[in-house]
């Protein structure tokens, strides 16, 4: 069956894509409830790796990011290697919207600016093709322009903070859907991203139903440890570390 997408896009609907849509649409609502706290515990459980960063920004803070990661590498500017004819962020972007493994509204592009996280990597102009291409939000651990346009986006947008200049001439889109790294954490096409006013944290694939899992069953535990201390006296004391 073929629908009209966002932006009038047009999707091939098959009985496996409604599947995983609809897995998908029940992952961002259990995700909507959470804190990257939360899930950053949660993954914390089953992994002794890294996988959270700090320090990011928006232009609504209270707008959480939630969804199924694609990616561009940016590299230094070089018009003899790198023309713009092929390296742009148009062509970039739109080879890896049509890599991506989830539906529009619950896929997250994330940008890796590769040490470039004082140079902008885009702004209200080029980001607008989010928008058209339906996607959940955009984070970097570079910078963004436009904050008072990017606001009134219906995406999430997170980024190391404003910038002013244009930042092509330092840095160009490079590769699509390649792992990259954001604030030393290794990050992959096809995990999962959460995001909100305290960091970020990003999520293996075939771990992050029980990572939600867990992390609701730690804010469940949280509320009994609450009520635990607020019976506390001089006598009596918690465990918790």
């Amino acid at each position: 069956m073929v629908t009209n997408g966002r932006g009038g896009q047009l999707v091939i609907v098959s009985p496996s894509n409604r599947s995983s849509s609809e897995a998908d649409e029940r992952r961002a609502l259990s995700a909507s409830t959470l804190t990257c706290a939360d899930v950053t515990d949660a993954l914390g459980r089953m992994h002794r790796h890294r996988a959270h960063t700090t320090g990011l920004v928006s232009p609504v803070p209270a707008r959480p990011l939630f969804g199924r990661i694609i990616t561009i590498s940016f590299f230094p500017s070089c018009s003899e290697k790198l023309g713009a004819e092929e390296f742009n962020f148009g062509q970039l972007f739109h080879r890896a919207v049509q890599g991506a493994s989830a539906d529009p509204a619950h896929t997250a592009l994330v940008m890796a600016s590769n040490g470039y996280t004082e140079t902008s990597l885009g702004g209200g102009t080029k980001l607008s093709r989010l928008a058209k291409a339906g996607l959940a939000g955009v984070l970097t651990d570079g910078r963004l322009r436009d904050f008072d346009e990017l606001a009134g986006e219906p995406y999430a947008a997170w980024c190391s903070g404003e910038a002013v200049a244009w930042g092509g001439g330092e840095i160009t889109p490079f590769q699509a859907n390649v792992p990259v790294v954001i604030g030393g954490v290794g990050v992959y096409p096809g995990q999962y991203v959460f995001c909100d006013s305290s960091g970020a944290v990003f999520i293996p694939e075939a771990h992050v139903d029980a990572v939600l899992e867990t992390a609701h069953q730690i804010r469940r535990d949280d509320v009994s440890f609450r009520a635990v201390i607020a019976q506390e006296s001089g006598e009596t004391h918690g465990t918790e570390r």
